[in-house]
């Protein structure tokens, strides 16, 4: 069987980009390639620059500085087609029926009158949502409105789509059917730059992310990478049948974060090991006084990693 290197295409290469406005820098030489075909994560604390990021990406305002690229070619308007925008401020108009103004976006973007109908019709039914059409934006409720900007957001097929906060507002149910569609829209085949202050949705959803904070990049890279990058050596593990206090088997060097006791049978630790230890000796000092059931390294959450990157630049810049 042969098997063939994938190798990655950047949709999007932005370089160096400055934007400052008058006694504030929003962007000072930000740099970042997102790769075709993937989720990535937008991530920073409110002004930290992002929106701003986003506004020169579609061409709302320009950089003072820098240069962004769309598939090795660098960003026009003419490329505008090829972008969806879901900005976190929602922008519909309020005595607008909602087909109306869905097929006057739909048409903007460049589809027909013919092409529009058809990609709504197909959206509407896939929300349930058909009955919507003839009612004025003003009659929904601010979920519901979110929906039919999604859709506006979607219908031209673009091969970039830019969502801002696009879970504000919904309820848990809601928010997962639209995560779900983020997904599938990835899958097939659009490349989806997601902002958003919530980390949860970032481990579930993202393939990288770039951390901006105070207009400076401050972390980029593989999610999964990240967080084993910042790892702290810490462990769950289950035991039972223990022949010893677990306390008198640990090394000095190991520190039990906390022991929890299941049924008088089982015990699960949380135990921190040093830098130059590892699983293993972890596993080879349990192993004569117990039976192990489970194993687990815990690693960071995203929320954790962001938080005390933040953080540490601060220290570093006060």
């Amino acid at each position: 069987m042969c098997y063939k290197n994938i190798i990655a295409v950047t949709i999007l290469s932005i370089k160096d980009i400055t934007k400052k406005f008058v006694n504030h820098t929003a962007l000072n030489n930000v740099s970042i390639d997102i790769e075709e075909g993937s989720i990535f994560g937008l991530l920073g604390p409110n002004g930290a620059g992002k929106t701003t990021l986003i506004r020169i990406i579609n061409q709302i305002i320009a950089a003072d500085k820098g240069e962004i690229w769309f598939f090795n070619q660098k960003l026009t308007p003419a490329h505008i087609s090829n972008i969806g925008y879901l900005p976190e401020e929602r922008g519909l108009y309020k005595k607008m029926k909602v087909g109306e103004q869905a097929l006057y976006f739909a048409m903007l973007k460049g589809l027909t009158k013919q092409q529009a109908i058809k990609k709504l019709n197909y959206w509407f039914e896939k929300f349930e949502i058909q009955s919507w059409w003839n009612r004025k934006v003003e009659e929904l409720s601010k979920g519901m409105q979110q929906k039919i900007q999604f859709i506006i957001t979607v219908t031209h097929a673009p091969k970039l789509l830019i969502f801002d906060e696009p879970f504000s507002g919904f309820d848990p149910i809601n928010a997962n059917i639209l995560k779900e569609e983020i997904l599938n829209l990835r899958n097939q085949g659009s490349t989806v730059i997601f902002s958003t202050h919530n980390m949860a949705s970032v481990e579930e959803i993202c393939n990288s992310i770039a951390l901006i904070n105070k207009a400076e990049k401050i972390l980029e890279g593989n999610v999964k990478e990240i967080k084993q990058k910042y790892k702290d050596n810490v462990f769950k593990v289950t035991l039972s049948s223990i022949k010893n206090p677990i306390q008198s088997i640990m090394p000095s060097d190991f520190e039990i974060k906390n022991i929890e006791t299941e049924n008088n049978e089982h015990i699960t630790l949380t135990v921190k090991i040093p830098q130059k230890a590892t699983a293993n000796d972890l596993i080879t000092t349990i192993i004569p006084h117990a039976i192990i059931h489970s194993f687990i390294e815990i690693l960071p959450g995203m929320n954790d990693i962001f938080i005390n990157t933040v953080k540490q630049y601060e220290l570093k810049h006060t």
